[in-house]
């Protein structure tokens, strides 16, 4: 069983190989009694969690440990195979680790990664499966909550993919328009500055909880994979026990 611990949410699912029945996704606080659950129909040989909230993934994994099923932590138990050109490997978190790990192994060749959730990450693999890194901006509604934070009148919203339109009619639409267009215009940037460096446009893969509601529609992005990160947990575990022998 794989699970992905991000800053408010976890998404679960199992594998047996690489074949993925996806599980769900909830609340960090909620997830460990429906993952109890689970592990207890599917007696899995391991969970293997990566965290990007490590309070978050200790909670859940003192809650898991109860079970009996090793859980093991990507980083701790098992180092995600990843050859990269990054000054400072330390600071890369495990989600855009996994999510590269994957992207690759599916397509095989050069890709943009975009995981649009708290945060909205875009980031670059060559076609040798090698990371270099990318960038980071806020999330949908960490732009929403910036926007009334940081003013005197803008109200506080959370993203409504509902709200579409050229113009916004009002203060609340306008935001709404406003964090998405900023959201798509970042995405398109930053593979265009990938295309430019690498001299070829890569194949373009989007994940997190905001990507089917910014890319759906969207001729940019070739895939929406919402379990790219799961896939990419299977594969580090599958690269460490394969290395054990």
């Amino acid at each position: 069983m794989a699970i992905a611990v991000g800053n408010t949410r976890a998404r679960w699912g199992s594998f047996v190989g690489r074949e993925l029945t996806p599980g769900n996704s909830d609340v960090i606080a909620s997830a460990a009694e429906a993952i109890a659950s689970l592990i207890e129909q599917s007696a899995p040989d391991a969970v293997v969690v990566a965290s990007v909230n490590n309070p978050g993934a200790d909670r859940l994994e003192r809650e898991l440990s109860r079970t009996g099923v090793p859980i093991l932590r990507v980083g701790r138990d098992c180092v995600p195979p990843l050859t990269h050109t990054l000054e400072d490997a330390s600071t890369l978190g495990f989600d855009r680790a996994c999510n590269a790990i994957a992207a690759h192994s599916l397509v095989e060749s050069a890709v943009a990664v975009i995981d649009a959730g708290s945060a909205i990450t875009v980031d670059f693999v060559d076609g040798e499966g090698t990371f270099h890194g990318g960038g980071i901006a806020p999330g949908l509604n960490m732009m929403l909550k910036a926007l009334h934070e940081q003013t005197a009148a803008l109200p506080l919203l959370t993203f409504d993919p509902a709200e579409t339109g050229i113009f916004g009619r009002d203060t609340a639409h306008a935001m709404q328009l406003g964090v998405a267009a900023a959201a798509r215009g970042l995405v398109r940037e930053m593979v265009e500055h990938f295309a430019e460096h690498y001299e070829a446009y890569p194949r373009v893969i989007a994940t997190g909880g905001d990507a089917a509601a910014l890319f759906e529609a969207d001729g940019l992005v070739e895939r929406i994979i919402p379990d790219l990160q799961l896939i990419g947990i299977q594969r580090t575990f599958e690269h460490a026990a394969n290395e054990d022998g």
